[in-house]
């Protein structure tokens, strides 16, 4: 890394994020936005938008797109499982601009020892960023991240820096997004103010919980309506008047809610509860890790990207139906998508979700992103027919108490999806082939694809009522890990990210360089399916 950092040693121990004692990095004259407002407007891939996986040679056989492309439910009213079978591609997105994919980063994997990996990812850069942040003058419009990690959560999953943040324990969406294939994550939720406090305005820890248990009860509510029967933490139905778990009486201690109220409780009284929706004002976090592999959870103290959205508008039905009507339009059209807003106040996806992203520069600490680099995650949460309100993580939140706490896949077993009868990454992995979008992770394919063929017995063993887990399934070696924080380090030190931001190994085999035949392949082979499903089984 280059030089100029003063260096001061501060232990960085905390138990939500299992971040050991390392040295932390704190450059006092560094200004995380100069980056974007150097770029401001600077679009030189309009297309951006199409992530690097929608780019998979299938050869007709292999199939990782039905996990987001499929028929919408519910409050998402959009259909593009069609998308299985064709690269719907504008002109100008033809040429895959994700150039990462076909470099070889092998020299740059072992010019990097391990000792050296190691303790540039166990170098916490998320409290510089938050010291930066809160440097910046009152003019800045943006996120600034304000949550304490180091200070760490309660036994409930509450921030014990009472900025209202709250853990969340979910099960990760198959694919690029799973430790094996590069990186770690986690999750909180925040609520509005109002959603914290009881009807006299003072703040009161048990409505906040009442208020998250029915978001949970709300988001993960499988069809539009009211008609749900989700497990949550104990909570008080006296605070609303409201019989929620269905069994005649309103009482404390209610751990179940087969009924959404009309309203939330407290001094969000006004505000409607909706299925499928989250509650205007929701606020999500969700840092982007290295791996850590002697950390029990995997996720390293230095963070590759930190996420954040907030939902800043409550779309009624008619305006849900004309934004998704404008969607099928510019792809009906191949026009590429417009967005609302820039980078150092966050761009709007047209469904009344702001974004933010932070990234790393070339010394290791989290800037803004620019422009284009953000249309790299707008496209995921923009419209497809998988997702709930727009958002992937929170909808898989493992039922209950035992949701609300840090990230960690040790005891979560692998389970169907809402509506199938097989396992979700069973289901992924016979589908795909393999264990990712272009079957390039050759760990998982030694161990789960002997001969080819998909071990079922191997891959049961993670399942529900099996001996394993997703820890053991999902975890790479120790050499894999290492191999997979040296790549990305390579990207940050070239600062690479709009020609691709994946850990790929080698050059990628199986991703179309050009794509000349809109045709997959999948439909006439008949490995299209329909049936994704966000939700799952619990």
């Amino acid at each position: 890394m280059r030089t100029g950092l003063l260096v001061l040693l501060i232990g960085v121990a905390t138990a939500a994020c299992a971040e050991r004692d390392a040295p932390l990095a704190i450059d006092a004259g560094f200004d995380p936005l100069a980056t974007a407002r150097a770029r401001a407007g600077v679009v030189a891939n309009p297309d951006a938008a199409i992530p690097p996986m929608c780019y998979t040679r299938t050869d007709g056989t292999s199939n990782p797109c039905w996990v987001c492309h499929t028929d919408g439910r519910g409050r998402t009213r959009f259909d593009d499982g069609d998308l299985q079978e064709r690269y719907g591609f504008a002109d100008s997105a033809r040429t895959n601009p994700w150039r990462n994919l076909f470099v070889d980063r092998r020299p740059a994997i072992a010019a990097i020892d391990d000792a050296a990996i190691l303790d540039y990812v166990r170098r916490d850069n998320y409290r510089p960023l938050v010291a930066a942040m809160a440097a910046l003058p009152g003019s800045y419009g943006g996120f600034r991240p304000d949550l304490d990690l180091a200070r760490g959560f309660d036994a409930a999953g509450l921030a014990r820096d009472g900025s209202g943040w709250r853990a969340v324990r979910y099960q990760p969406f198959p694919g690029a997004f799973v430790p094996t294939n590069g990186s770690a994550g986690d999750l909180f939720i925040r609520l509005p103010a109002a959603f914290r406090r009881g009807a006299d305005g003072v703040d009161d820890p048990a409505i906040y919980r009442l208020n998250l248990a029915l978001v949970e009860a709300a988001v993960t509510a499988p069809t539009a309506t009211a008609a749900v029967d989700r497990a949550v933490e104990a909570v008080d139905e006296r605070a609303l008047g409201v019989d929620l778990d269905g069994d005649g009486a309103i009482t404390g201690g209610v751990a179940r809610i087969r009924r959404l109220p009309a309203r939330y409780a407290g001094a969000a009284a006004g505000e409607p509860v909706l299925a499928q929706q989250y509650p205007r004002g929701t606020e999500l976090l969700h840092s982007v890790r290295y791996l850590d592999p002697d950390q029990p959870t995997l996720m390293a103290a230095r963070m590759k990207e930190l996420r954040y959205a907030r939902k800043v508008e409550q779309l009624d039905d008619w305006g849900a139906a004309r934004a998704y009507a404008e969607v099928a339009d510019e792809k009906s059209e191949g026009r590429t998508p417009r967005y609302q807003g820039d980078a150092t106040v966050g761009f709007l996806n047209g469904f009344g979700w702001q974004y933010q992203g932070f990234i790393e520069d070339a010394d290791g600490r989290l800037r803004l992103q620019t422009d284009e680099e953000h249309r790299a995650c707008l496209g995921c949460h923009g419209a497809l027919g998988v997702t709930v309100d727009h958002s992937f993580a929170f909808p898989r939140k493992v039922p209950g108490g035992d949701g609300w706490r840090p990230q960690d896949l040790r005891g979560l077993r692998d389970r169907p999806q809402l509506g199938h009868a097989r396992p979700e990454l069973a289901t992924y992995f016979a589908r795909v082939g393999g264990g990712d979008e272009t079957r390039a992770n050759d760990e998982l394919l030694a161990r789960f694809f002997p001969d080819g063929q998909l071990d079922e017995a191997a891959l049961a063993s993670a399942a529900v009522g099996g001996p394993r887990d997703l820890a053991w399934l999902l975890a790479p070696s120790r050499a894999r890990a290492l191999a997979l924080d040296k790549t990305y380090l390579a990207v940050v030190r070239e600062q690479s990210f709009t020609r691709g931001r994946d850990a790929v190994l080698r050059p990628a085999t199986r991703v179309h360089a050009r794509v000349d035949d809109e045709d997959t392949g999948l439909g006439a082979s008949g490995r299209t399916y329909r049936d994704a499903r966000l939700l799952l089984a619990w």
